[in-house]
């Protein structure tokens, strides 16, 4: 029963994820609160997962170059950390590290644009909203380009939205704009057990919400509340983001669904599809142009002091 509970309070968390990709993780709590150890067989996967994607991330990383300077976004979003390290598949992405990695990206003077590549189905939603920010501010100093490479989920598309270009592979996925949240009533399992909880606390809504008792209409419309808030933000990042009216996001653009490429570039939920190599060219193109008008600039302005 107590990892039960365990799972009910996850779950009571706001999520900015895809609700299938929740199961594995909630798995992962469920046998820790157990105290029961995974078979050799799963930790031979998960180990065999986290050498690809570290792979997978040092061949991101060795991309780098030109100017242009690779940041792997993979896994499930959390905001310090890496929140379950035992899991089977993408493992997980601080976005507290991700700051770390991209202030230094700006400091480094031989980085003259940013790539974000991001295979995420999401995660929650905590510290995404000051990310997004800071990419957002980020741009004012270098260029900032994301790509979906293959997934951008729902808090991994509400940071792809704040760079300034952002594209998604041909066979890749954007959208899943939406936030959720879940509450789990044990109560009549718990009496069925014979266990009978007394909640001891002080505040009016200390323990609203609890799993010992069913989701009263009150509680419900609390949490309903911040969900909505949560929402709110997102839908508001991705309208700007985008360029486009916030009535846009929610009535389109997928209403909580992801999208292939073909119909998230029809929604105006990207600016082209494009693989990671490609987007990698397009910058590098990019940047020659830009050296040419400032090398013509200079020439004028040496010639127009020769004249004088």
């Amino acid at each position: 029963m107590n990892h039960q509970l365990l799972v009910a309070e996850y779950l009571a968390t706001p999520w900015a994820l895809m609700p299938e990709r929740l199961s594995a993780v909630t798995a992962v709590i469920t046998r820790w609160s157990g105290d029961a150890r995974a078979s050799d067989e799963v930790m031979h996967s998960v180990a065999a997962d986290r050498n690809a994607r570290d792979a997978r991330r040092q061949s991101s990383v060795s991309n780098s170059g030109g100017g242009i300077a690779v940041l792997p976004l993979y896994g499930i979003v959390t905001q310090r950390g890496n929140m379950v390290d035992d899991v089977s598949g993408p493992g997980t992405a601080s976005t507290q590290q991700f700051s770390n990695i991209l202030r230094a990206a700006l400091q480094d003077e031989t980085v003259s644009q940013i790539l974000i590549d991001i295979d995420s189905p999401g995660g929650s939603v905590y510290g995404v909203a000051e990310l997004a920010d800071e990419i957002v501010s980020a741009r004012a100093q270098k260029p900032v380009v994301a790509i979906a490479n293959s997934l951008a989920a729902s808090a991994a598309y509400w940071i792809g939205c704040s760079a300034s270009e952002f594209y998604v592979t041909p066979g890749g996925e954007v959208g899943s704009i939406g936030v959720w949240q879940a509450h789990q009533d044990y109560s009549k399992a718990m009496d069925e057990a014979g266990v009978k909880t007394t909640l001891i606390s002080a505040g009016k809504f200390k323990v609203e919400g609890n799993p010992y008792a069913p989701l009263n209409e009150e509680a419900q419309g609390f949490m309903q509340s911040r969900v909505d808030d949560y929402y709110a933000a997102f839908t508001k990042a991705v309208a700007k983001g985008r360029g486009v009216p916030i009535s846009q996001v929610r009535d389109g653009m997928g209403q909580g669904r992801v999208l292939g490429a073909d119909a998230a570039l029809a929604s105006s939920m990207v600016d082209g599809i494009a693989t990671f190599e490609d987007v990698v060219k397009k910058m590098r193109r990019d940047a020659r142009a830009q050296i040419k008008p400032n090398a013509s600039r200079l020439n004028q302005a040496r010639n127009s002091l020769a004249l004088m």
